[in-house]
C-alpha cells in the first residue's frame, strides 16, 4: 500500500516543527527517514501513524485520507513499532504477539483458530518458535525487538512503520533486526518506513532515503543520489569520503577527522 503526503505542516503551540512537506512512498518500498536530532523525524512518523493531527495538509493511505479512516481499520492496514515500548514483566512472547490480532477480533474479543494460526505464523516468521513461552523481559535486546516485530506482523499490515528500531542494540542485533525487516519486505511485500540514525545502515537497507532538516524535506531519492559530501556537510556538519559498497550495491562514507 502506498502513502501520499500533501503539504503537511505540524505545530506544537506556536512552534512549527514540520513545514509544507509533500512526498509519495510507493507500495513495497523501504524508505528510511534521516536527519539531525530535533529535525522533525519522529514528529513525521507520529503524523503518519495518526498519533498527531496535522496543522494543515493531508496524508493518504492508499486512496483514503488517513484522518477519515476508522481507527480499527487503520490498525488492520498499518503497524507501528515505536521507540518506547512498555509491557508487563510477566507476559510471554506468544501473549505479546497475540496482541497484534486485537484489531481483527470480533465481538467478544476471543482469538479464533485463524487468529492463533496467524500468531504462530508471525512467531515462526521472526524465528522465535523456541522462545514462544519465554517471558519477554528475559529476552536479549535483539530477541525482544523481534518479538515486537512479530506482534506487528500479526496485525497482517500492509504498511510497517518503525521509529528507531535499532536504538540501544549492539551492532550484531542491529543488523539482525534490519536483515529481518528487509526479509519481511521482500517476502511479504510490506511497505516499510523507518527512522535510523546510522546513515550507512540507511544506505544499505533502503530503496530511498528521506532527509528531514529544520522541519523541511531536503532530499528524497535513492541512497546514491542522497549521500553526497555537500549534504553530509550542510545537514550533518561532517566532512567525509564516500565510497561504493560493491557487495550491497550502495554508497557508504567514512567521516574525516574533526
Amino acid at each position: 500500500m502506498d502513502i501520499k503526503v500533501d503539504n503537511l505542516s505540524i505545530s506544537y503551540s506556536d512552534n512549527e516543527v514540520l513545514r509544507d512537506i509533500s512526498f509519495h512512498i510507493k507500495t513495497g518500498e523501504i524508505v528510511t527517514i534521516i536527519g539531525p536530532n530535533g529535525s522533525g523525524k519522529s514528529t513525521l512518523v507520529k503524523a503518519l501513524s495518526r498519533c498527531l493531527k496535522p496543522t494543515k495538509g493531508n496524508i493518504f493511505l492508499g486512496k483514503d485520507n488517513i484522518s477519515r479512516i476508522n481507527t480499527r481499520e487503520i490498525a488492520k492496514k498499518l503497524a507501528v513499532l515505536p521507540q518506547i515500548k512498555n509491557v508487563s514483566s510477566d507476559i510471554s512472547v506468544e501473549e505479546l504477539v497475540s496482541y497484534g490480532r486485537y484489531p481483527h477480533l470480533s465481538f467478544g474479543g476471543r482469538l479464533t483458530k485463524e487468529d492463533n494460526e496467524i500468531v504462530a505464523w508471525a512467531i515462526e516468521k521472526t524465528r522465535l518458535a523456541d522462545f514462544r513461552k519465554r517471558l519477554v523481559h528475559t529476552l536479549s535486546g535483539g530477541e525482544r525487538q523481534r518479538a515486537w516485530i512479530a506482534m506487528s506482523l500479526a496485525q497482517k499490515p500492509q504498511v510497517f512503520i518503525l521509529d528507531e528500531p535499532t536504538t540501544y542494540l549492539d551492532i550484531s542485533y542491529q543488523l539482525e533486526v534490519l536483515e529481518l525487516v528487509k526479509e519481511l519486505n521482500c517476502t511479504l511485500g510490506l511497505t516499510v518506513i523507518m527512522v535510523l540514525h546510522d546513515l550507512n545502515q540507511a544506505c544499505r537497507y533502503s530503496d530511498r532515503i528521506m532527509v528531514i532538516n529544520k522541519g523541511k524535506l531536503c532530499e528524497f531519492d535513492t541512497p546514491d543520489r542522497v549521500i553526497k559530501k555537500s549534504l553530509l556537510r550542510n545537514v550533518f556538519n561532517i566532512d567525509a569520503d564516500i565510497y561504493s559498497d560493491e557487495t550491497n550495491e550502495c554508497p557508504y562514507f567514512i567521516p574525516k577527522k574533526i
